[in-house]
């Protein structure tokens, strides 16, 4: 459970838009072997929630709310990984995130490029059930 700082701070429309896109620049940096770039990005998704302040007000914006559905979801115990729906979307993706990282290792562009996108998918598959949960509940 993230204390409720990271939680204000990460809700920022920008830190959930820039911390997906630097997923893409992860596997490249995993494909292109470049040590450089690759410790470059696991410093931004580490610091990412600590660069954008709280949101002022509540925006309309879709990853706003997927954060706070996150946070809810966390804050009643329930796992992010499992067997069970929507879980089960989070074990795929780390599934696919596996099959990710090794085909970028062996660069290999289709076997890279085919789980890079299923990873995000999945991700934003997830996100939006818990969203919709979310709301639901009030």
């Amino acid at each position: 459970m993230l204390p409720q700082r990271v939680w204000s701070r990460h809700a920022n429309p920008k830190s959930g838009w820039t911390r997906l896109a630097a997923y893409p620049l992860l596997v490249y940096a995993v494909y292109a072997r470049s040590n450089r770039l690759l410790a470059a990005v696991v410093a931004f998704l580490a610091i990412n929630p600590f660069l954008f302040p709280a949101p002022e007000t509540e925006p309309d914006d879709w990853m706003y709310r997927a954060v706070r559905a996150e946070e809810w979801w966390s804050d009643q115990g329930r796992p992010f990984v499992g067997v069970g729906y929507p879980q089960a979307l989070s074990l795929f993706g780390l599934l696919a995130f596996s099959c990710n990282l090794y085909a970028a290792r062996k660069r290999r562009p289709v076997a890279t490029a085919l789980p890079t996108v299923a990873t995000m998918a999945l991700k934003l598959w997830f996100v939006d059930e818990l969203v919709r949960r979310h709301e639901a509940a009030g």
